[in-house]
């Protein structure tokens, strides 16, 4: 299977990152092309993908085509390539924030497979955390390839797209949230003694550690707070501490700021 990306971003180079590390496709099979030479031919030899001079070729050349392109290039993008789209061989898979399906098939036609997606920066190492929603016309074989691509960097989850901005807030800026929060915890780890690089990895190995902890226990994640928290211990009175100065009404605040400035683009 042939992929190709139209668009060679920071998003597109994670995807293809993870593709090349955790699926394990060969460079060969993965295509690119973006607006400046100078982009895709240094990813064409970091990666050893094949770069490609126009999109079109790219398109013609291609199985599925990612659009990877930014929000403002779409239109044009689209209807350039649109003469290669065979509904009856390809799928398109777009990965552009606030381009819908609807857009999508008037752009690129109404018979046309396509994959919305909106993934977060954690596809390069087989970590990511993907939105996906598929037109009716995606079904079967070609819908599990498609959506099987981003389940081999990560997971995938299906959503209406009336929740993908809600989606974005909590998998796509979250990792910046998740950053600030080891950070604090290690510059607290600072002010009692330790040095930074090793409070820094003590702090990220707790987190990771216990983002694993969640997704594999059944317990919710209050319940594991039960299990860490002994009667009148340390971590209770930590708790407490950090809500008094309002922890979780400010991630709650955060996240609804990260939506409110999402849907005001």
């Amino acid at each position: 299977m042939k992929i190709g990306f139209i668009g060679v971003g920071g998003m597109a180079q994670a995807i293809i990152t993870g593709l090349l590390k955790q699926a394990k496709i060969s460079p060969a099979n993965i295509l690119i092309h973006s607006a400046h030479a100078s982009t895709y031919e240094a990813v064409a030899k970091k990666t050893g993908v094949t770069a490609m001079n126009t999109n079109t070729e790219v398109a013609k050349a291609s199985d599925v085509v990612v659009l990877a392109v930014t929000p403002n290039v779409a239109t044009p993008v689209v209807q350039e390539i649109r003469d290669q789209l065979d509904p009856k061989t390809k799928t398109l898979i777009s990965i552009v924030a606030g381009l819908s399906l609807e857009r999508l098939e008037e752009l690129a036609g109404y018979d046309l497979p396509i994959l919305r997606t909106l993934p977060n920066l954690n596809v390069a190492i087989g970590a990511g955390m993907t939105a996906v929603h598929a037109n009716e016309n995606l079904t079967g074989e070609p819908k599990q390839q498609a959506v099987g691509l981003f389940d081999q960097i990560g997971s995938t989850v299906t959503l209406p797209e009336s929740d993908f901005s809600t989606f974005s807030a909590l998998a796509g800026s979250s990792p910046a949230y998740v950053y600030f929060f080891i950070d604090c915890l290690s510059r607290a780890g600072v002010k009692h003694g330790l040095t930074k690089a090793a409070a820094t990895k003590i702090a990220a190995q707790a987190v990771m550690g216990s983002a694993e902890m969640v997704l594999k226990s059944d317990e919710n994640p209050f319940g594991l707070i039960d299990q860490v928290s002994s009667p009148g211990g340390s971590t209770v009175a930590g708790l407490l501490a950090m809500e008094e100065a309002g922890f979780m009404t400010s991630v709650v605040k955060g996240i609804d700021a990260t939506i409110a400035r999402d849907n005001a683009d």
